[in-house]
């Protein structure tokens, strides 16, 4: 929830996300098949409340989450309703961008999510105030760090790092960018791509969809169990 790239080719699309969280926090549940709204929603749980951060329907439609949206917020405590369930609230509706367009996120802490859909890839975000939708072009590369963990600076560094990668990089396969989000700049344990500060907040586990033509892959690496979990689905 705190590092996401998408790289869009032209037959294949790969969503890849960093979840970097306090190690206090209980460990996520596995991705599984669950069932929203009558819709089939792949995702990871986070059994404390119960939402998630990386979410992929049967449609092939993705939504992941980050916490934050442009710029660091001051956390005011007493909101409504987890971010991660406001994920699912999305994911699970009929239709991800319409719903975003009636949604009411009063008293909902900032964050942004990065959907995939038929239309293309879209960036949504709430800053506490206002809700912002900007749609993104297709078959360019991009990549996000959470403004809550990242600085300004950091977040620029972090952008060099992706561009340099996808500029020597040809037709970039699933596992190259499992590596990228894995191994890039693993010396620096506060702002490379795998953190661990002082071992109270890490990066515990990588999540990557790839939807290439009618089926989704989902590969899921847990990084403490040095475990990793697929799931493969067709697109209805």
């Amino acid at each position: 929830m705190c590092t996401v790239s998408v790289i869009q080719c032209k037959y294949k699309i790969i969503v890849t996300s960093n979840r970097d969280e306090k190690t206090s926090r209980p460990a996520a549940i596995k991705p599984k098949v669950h069932a929203l709204n009558k819709k089939k929603v792949i995702f990871p749980k986070d059994p404390r409340s119960g939402g998630s951060w990386f979410t992929v329907d049967d449609q092939a439609n993705i939504a992941v989450l980050l916490n934050g949206a442009e710029e660091k917020h001051d956390f005011k405590g007493g909101y409504r309703k987890s971010r991660g369930l406001i994920l699912l609230d999305i994911i699970g509706s009929n239709s991800p961008l319409k719903f975003w367009e009636h949604i009411d996120l009063k008293n909902i802490e900032p964050f942004t999510i990065v959907l995939v859909d038929k239309t293309g890839l879209h960036e949504l975000q709430w800053n506490g105030t206002n809700k912002k939708h900007s749609r993104l072009e297709n078959d360019k590369h991009y990549i996000w760090s959470s403004a809550t963990l990242y600085s300004k600076t950091t977040k620029e560094k972090r952008e060099q790092w992706f561009k340099d990668f996808t500029k020597d990089t040809k037709n970039i396969s699933p596992k190259e960018i499992l590596d990228f989000h894995q191994e890039t700049q693993i010396g620096d344990q506060e702002n490379g791509l795998q953190i661990n500060r002082q071992n109270l907040t890490k990066t515990l586990s990588i999540t990557q969809c790839v939807v290439q033509k009618n089926m989704i892959k989902i590969n899921y690496l847990d990084l403490n169990e040095r475990q990793s979990h697929n799931h493969t689905c067709f697109i209805i």
